[in-house]
């Protein structure tokens, strides 16, 4: 299954970032940031794409009464602000960073169009990670509107254990070790880090699930 929360498959730093071509070597460098630094805000100029060569990035945007909506937090390897790439002029939501040494790969709307020209694999790659984007944001948007918290925390789970999880030999668990804090979770599903922290007490006190500040295990149901 496709994963939703995350791009499933590709690290695009791995092929994309221009220091990686000699026609565009000499002129790219990395930006640093650092926590809670923004990239972009809303109504910027779209004149870019960002791919995240280390660190994580929280995407959003606010609402009318002022609240922060999270629509993704994203790590290495991602792509974001896509969406100049289909001709958007000015951003839609603002872009943040996470940590405290956040490294990005600034890529220019025409360069892209470039690189996406000479390379019709990676132009597949460009539009499969557009692709899956829209289709995780629209299943985000349902979850958040018609389930309940806890609902929404075990779908996340469920697609967390596509991307970062494997079999326990011993035990026959699912072990999930993820890059998220606990506030990424909440900002995610919607919901606050107290409410998050007292379903996944509740989780762990059925035996449906075990978690430590580094991994997520997924209990066998006897």
């Amino acid at each position: 299954m496709s994963t939703i929360w995350f791009f499933e498959d590709a690290n695009l730093f791995k092929v994309l970032c221009p220091h990686k071509f000699r026609n565009y070597k000499k002129d790219h460098d990395f930006d640093a940031y650092k926590k809670s630094d923004y990239i972009y805000f809303e109504e910027d100029s779209a004149n870019k794409v960002y791919l995240i060569e280390k660190g994580k990035v929280k995407i959003g945007y606010y609402s009318e009464n002022g609240n922060e909506v999270v629509k993704a937090i994203l790590t290495r390897g991602e792509l974001f602000g896509e969406k100049a790439i289909l001709g958007e002029d000015r951003r839609t939501e603002f872009a943040q960073s996470v940590d405290n040494a956040t490294s990005i790969c600034p890529i220019g709307v025409q360069t892209m169009h470039d690189l996406m020209r000479d390379n019709q694999t990676f132009s597949l790659k460009v539009y499969k990670f557009i692709g899956l984007r829209f289709k995780r944001l629209e299943r985000r948007l349902q979850l958040l509107l018609f389930k309940d918290t806890k609902t929404r925390l075990l779908e996340f789970l469920d697609e967390l254990k596509e991307d970062f999880g494997y079999c326990c030999p011993n035990t026959g668990d699912t072990v999930i070790q993820h890059p998220y804090t606990q506030r990424d979770i909440a900002n995610l599903i919607g919901t606050s880090r107290p409410t998050l922290n007292i379903i996944m007490n509740e989780l762990k006190e059925s035996n449906k699930i075990d978690f430590n500040r580094r991994e997520i295990r997924l209990k066998i149901v006897a």
